[in-house]
């Protein structure tokens, strides 16, 4: 019984580990854990060695830890696979009917982001993006907005350190002008994409409330230029607002 009881435990502090590096909103150290975890130091060491061998967890450049590739994937594949996600689909579908344009959810994986849900339009003309597909987060509506969730001196770093290259004549590759879109996509809580990924698409993205909590995903629309401008699209901006607020009571029940 004290065996099972051993490592009942152990398994436990593993998933607590886990849990509350994914939970933080910052890099932590392993003396942070310990204290939050109430656990020896020497024991999350240990512990944080076995998950960074099976990927679950990595350090980052300063030596705090973060999530791995695992919990990522874990992640994705929990969202790909909830009872729930009925629930968002039918919520998208309704938006892509009165939109008339491709919408769907997205969130920041790394320095990319990452489509998860998704609803086509009817249109036989539209643009293909799968979902899974990785998309540079300074080319991409979403990939700006959640930039702007985060705090001005931690996105002016992130910027600074991209490797930025023109995926189209109108891909933003100026630093200053990057950042003065993504402080104004702060303000205004919506973000752009004017023919910066795709020449030819425009989007647009509005944040997915998360309680008191900045918005870790995004719900965007876009189309072709052939069939709405970009001032055209951004007309259906409340009614995607009040889709993202449907989204969040979802994501709300889901425990996301």
């Amino acid at each position: 019984m004290d065996t099972e009881k051993k490592k009942g435990s152990s398994v436990e502090r593993v998933l607590q580990l886990v849990e509350t590096v994914a939970k933080s909103p910052r890099p932590i150290s392993a003396g942070d854990l310990a204290a939050i975890l109430d656990i020896p130091k020497p024991s999350v060491h240990r512990l944080l060695q076995q998950l960074q061998q099976t990927g679950f967890l990595q350090l980052d450049l300063q030596g705090k830890v973060i999530c791995g590739q695992r919990t990522h994937q874990l992640a994705l594949n929990l969202w790909q696979t909830s009872h729930y996600r009925i629930e968002r689909q039918a919520i998208l579908q309704s938006l892509a009917s009165e939109i008339g344009e491709t919408v769907g959810i997205a969130v920041m994986h790394d320095l990319d982001i990452v489509y998860i849900d998704r609803v086509l339009s009817n249109w036989p003309l539209q643009i293909y993006l799968p979902e899974g597909m990785q998309i540079p987060i300074w080319a991409s509506a979403s990939g700006k907005l959640l930039l702007a969730q985060l705090p001005p001196e931690q996105y002016t770093r992130v910027v600074d350190k991209l490797s930025i290259y023109a995926l189209t004549t109108n891909t933003q590759t100026d630093r200053q002008q990057l950042l003065a879109t993504i402080a104004q996509a702060k303000t205004e809580q919506l973000s752009v994409d004017n023919e910066e990924f795709i020449p030819g698409m425009v989007a647009f993205a509005v944040p997915i409330p998360n309680g008191d909590a900045p918005p870790f995903a995004t719900l965007f629309t876009h189309g072709p230029t052939v069939r709405k401008s970009l001032p055209q699209l951004l007309e259906y901006a409340p009614t995607m607002s009040r889709a993202a607020a449907e989204l969040a009571e979802v994501f709300r029940k889901q425990g996301a």
